[in-house]
């Protein structure tokens, strides 16, 4: 390779970053202050390993309860939204809730009994949904590193304490109308699907 033409391969890159950083810096140019008539908005992300020894301190909204599981030493789970999007999944919401008199630590069966699930820590890995019409059982999604698809790092719960909770699961068939939902250490129950 001659000098004059490593010398203009260098320029190209110099001229591509030089290009690259302007756009960025005109990309994020500063932002108008927000207009007297409409309030600053921001949002945040709720912290989805966060640890069930925190509990929920925050404001409740009254929620529809769907189906109140009751599980060991004072757990219930209260599941509150069941909902099928066009992606193919189907994501249960609800709250976890020590209603004993004492901190109760979440049973790791919960996790369920696969090697990929469990070493991730505590979770609800364990759920399955059953579909007795279409003779299938679904589990708890998990992604490429094997990390199940609901909350997790859950240890204990303190006395009167809960803490939201999700599943997701592959979405049975669109004729599927109900399903029996299973969490190791809980009673099942039957969710209505829509």
């Amino acid at each position: 390779m001659n000098a004059r033409y490593a010398r203009k391969t260098r320029s190209g890159v110099v001229a591509v970053a030089i290009t690259s950083v302007a756009l960025f810096v005109a990309g994020c140019g500063g932002e108008e202050k927000p207009s007297e008539n409409k309030p600053a908005t921001t949002s945040a992300a709720p912290h989805q390993g966060a640890s069930a020894t925190q509990g929920s301190q925050e404001a409740e909204e009254p929620t529809e309860t769907l189906a109140l599981l009751k599980g060991q030493k004072g757990l219930e789970l209260a599941i509150n939204s069941v909902d099928r999007d066009r992606g193919g999944f189907l994501t249960i919401k609800g709250r976890l809730k020590n209603t004993s008199d004492v901190a109760s630590i979440i049973p790791a069966q919960m996790s369920g009994d696969e090697t990929e699930v469990v070493k991730h820590g505590n979770s609800l890995g364990g759920a399955t949904l059953v579909d007795s019409v279409g003779k299938k059982r679904y589990f708890v999604l998990r992604d490429t590193d094997g990390r199940p698809l609901t909350t997790t790092s859950l240890d204990s719960l303190g006395p009167g304490k809960s803490t939201a909770v999700f599943m997701q699961f592959p979405a049975p068939p669109a004729n599927t109308t109900e399903v029996s939902f299973q969490l190791p250490t809980f009673e099942p129950a039957t969710l209505k699907l829509s």
